[in-house]
């Protein structure tokens, strides 16, 4: 008997024959409802162990899964494996759910349901599922600076799940950051910037713990904030902080995700010389020595379009999520360039200095040093 493709409309008939009704999707795509009377066996598991879930290959089986795809590849597998009545439901649940046919939800803890859909989208794609959500909700990140550059990093890495995000930034709210920093609000104006991103991020996603830690970084704190994360954002304004971060990093063998923004253009790298020595480039490499302060000024001294940080920070943000699950190419070894005015990015290879003073393979490090006197002599 061929595999049927029938409409919702359909099902009722086949369960009044004694047909078994199964819905293949995965278990976080049940969880906001499955068709009346499924039992819930997800594709994988299903033909993996058929005989288990469905000891008798001449009874009548209808599948159901999304919109229909997987359910009809599920009964073309059956079939194969001996199985002779089959079915398979056109449009699957969404088609079932628009014609306002009865749906269950499963029976799970709260904490599931929240995660299931707060995370859907980000769960049906294969280079994340179940477990790399769970990896980013047990991920570290260190964030410099809840600024330009902080405050997109920040809205999209507490909406992805990292469970905890640690910020450090000594400034407050100023009028003249709610251009371009929005983690910020009027009514928030002379309140510490840490404090603003701890109260927006945890009005957006409660699950995850934001640490405000209002302080400088420094040559004396530096280890301590980056103690036991997995990656630093590099959302700092100033070249002695960059140079510190790299040469921490490089010495702990923690990524560095770095970003800058003058005008109308913005750069982005990955730093992992400390994971990758005499492989990777780091800061230093790229950077032998600081530029003169009159070629490198801040948004302050030069400033900024409003949307620019937007741009550098997500791209940023993207960084750290595909290093914290281990999936993509990421930005080590390359410098992205973006120009806003032409809308145009452009990308430049960056090579490891052999004489590097912090990660030449084999050199020890040289220690921390005044960074404020070293960007000031460049």
């Amino acid at each position: 008997m061929p595999i049927r493709d029938i409409p919702p409309a359909d099902v009722a008939q086949w369960l009044a024959d004694g047909a078994i009704f199964v819905d293949v999707r995965e278990d976080h795509e049940r969880a906001s409802g499955q068709a009346e009377g499924t039992q819930g066996v997800a594709k994988a598991l299903l033909l993996a162990e058929p005989t288990r879930h469905l000891p008798d290959r001449d009874a009548a089986i209808v599948l159901i899964c999304q919109k229909g795809g997987r359910s009809m590849d599920a009964a073309r597998a059956l079939e194969a494996a001996g199985y002779t009545r089959l079915a398979s439901v056109t449009g699957g649940t969404s088609r079932w759910q628009e014609e306002g046919r009865p749906t269950v939800r499963p029976d799970l803890p709260a904490e599931a349901v929240d995660f299931n859909e707060r995370y859907s989208r980000h769960l049906l794609l294969q280079e994340v599922g179940v477990e790399g959500q769970r990896r980013l909700e047990g991920s570290r990140v260190l964030m410099i600076g809840a600024g330009g550059l902080g405050s997109p990093a920040a809205f999209y890495l507490a909406a992805a799940g990292v469970g905890h995000l640690r910020i450090a930034d000594d400034d407050v709210v100023d009028r003249s950051n709610l251009q371009r920093q929005i983690l910020h609000t009027e009514a928030r104006i002379g309140a510490p910037k840490v404090a603003s991103a701890q109260a927006t991020l945890g009005a957006l996603n409660p699950r995850t713990q934001v640490e405000a830690v209002q302080t400088r970084v420094t040559s004396e704190n530096v280890e301590q904030l980056l103690e036991g994360v997995d990656v630093v954002l590099d959302g700092a304004d100033n070249f002695p902080v960059r140079y510190l971060l790299n040469d921490a990093c490089v010495k702990l063998r923690i990524p560095l995700v770095y970003g800058a923004v003058q005008r109308f253009e913005g750069q982005v790298s990955v730093f992992d010389a400390g994971r990758h020595r005499g492989e990777q480039p780091c800061y230093r490499c790229l950077f032998p020595e600081p530029p003169p302060p009159e070629f490198a000024p801040n948004c302050a001294e030069a400033g900024v379009l409003g949307v620019l940080p937007g741009v550098i920070g997500l791209l940023q943000a993207t960084e750290v999520v595909k290093l914290l699950l281990g999936i993509g190419e990421p930005l080590s070894g390359r410098l992205l360039q973006f120009d806003a005015l032409a809308m145009r990015f452009r990308e430049t290879r960056l090579r490891h200095d052999p004489e590097c003073v912090v990660c030449a393979k084999g050199r020890d490090f040289p220690g921390y040093i005044d960074y404020a006197a070293f960007c000031r002599a460049g």
